[in-house]
């Protein structure tokens, strides 16, 4: 999708307006689970998430693709809508987001701290991803998707900075809500000649990704109710799909407790805040620590942007309710 040379440019880019987040070989959470450790701390980004990095080379583009725009509207669950408003009102730019009913309260007012306009419409992320283009179109608005080439070009700049410093890593966990993220790890280690293996990983609340990948076919579900926001996904994305779809090991489920499980293990092991979803790559490890033992293994804690009441339930011990 990307060759080397588009990727430095897009490194270039991100690193005009974001330092690079460290890679980290971290030992007490390496002898917990009896594998080489590298953690890729997209939680220490500008807007704690690897999202910011999509937002800088998208809206650097639609600048240049569409010169007479004057605003854009997407929709989130929180950490695409910081990257997206973030950008867009360094470039003047007017930004409303549609969230779901019931959106993190938190990342509702970062949001609105990078100059956002949020309007609350329906009881998920895709029904609100639906709205945003209807109003799109009726508005007058250029529509962000969650998915885009430029997007991708720049989230691909976290797994090129990691794969770079760690050339030698077996496999690496990375989660799935849309797939930019897994898309854009996936172009680094082609356009770096790797070997190395992805493997995706979701909420088994939230599995359209795992089914559409395992069936190769889309594979849209009724539900996705999960704490961790940046998986609940219901309808997955087709351009997504065709580069996961081959470009993974495999795609792992893990359970709301195994999340939950692996947030306290972080905090333990090396005092990291991390989201639902920024955890789910760590629970997955968890789950097949067996299978990799010994092993060099990246994961990527994606986020660390969750709010503190659900924080402060997941490190009493609990779950949070979905």
């Amino acid at each position: 999708m990307f060759t080397r040379k588009e990727l430095e440019a897009a490194t270039g880019l991100v690193h005009s307006q974001m330092d690079p987040t460290p890679q980290i070989n971290w030992p007490l959470l390496s002898d917990e689970l009896g594998c080489q450790i590298w953690v890729k701390h997209e939680n220490h980004a500008v807007t704690g998430a690897f999202k910011v990095r999509g937002g800088i080379t998208f809206i650097d583009w639609l600048m240049r693709a569409h010169p007479g725009i004057t605003g854009i509207v997407t929709a989130t669950r929180g950490n695409h809508g910081q990257s997206q408003a973030r950008a867009a009102t360094r470039a003047g730019l007017l930004v409303t987001i549609y969230v779901p009913k019931g959106n993190s309260v938190e990342k509702n007012a970062a949001m609105g701290a990078f100059g956002a306009e949020l309007v609350e419409s329906g009881e998920d992320f895709d029904a609100a991803r639906q709205e945003a283009f209807r109003q799109a179109m009726a508005n007058d608005w250029f529509a962000v998707p969650p998915f885009h080439r430029e997007i991708v070009r720049g989230v691909a700049t976290y797994g090129f900075e990691l794969l770079q410093a760690v050339p030698e890593l077996d496999s690496v966990y990375v989660p799935i809500g849309c797939g930019s993220g897994i898309c854009g790890l996936i172009v680094a280690r082609d356009a770096l000649g790797l070997q190395t293996e992805i493997i995706g990983v979701v909420s088994e609340n939230a599995p359209t990704a795992k089914l559409s990948f395992e069936q190769g076919q889309m594979v849209e579900t009724t539900s996705a109710r999960t704490f961790a926001d940046g998986l609940a996904v219901r309808i997955p994305v087709p351009e997504a799909l065709e580069i996961y779809g081959t470009g993974a090991a495999r795609i792992v489920s893990v359970s709301e407790r195994e999340i939950a499980d692996a947030m306290r293990l972080y905090f333990r092991t090396i005092h990291q805040v991390s989201e639902g979803a920024g955890a789910a790559a760590l629970a997955a490890l968890m789950q097949e620590r067996e299978r990799q033992a010994g092993r060099r293994v990246g994961v990527i804690l994606s986020g660390g942007n969750i709010d503190t009441d659900l924080f402060r339930t997941v490190l009493a011990g609990g779950v949070p309710a979905s």
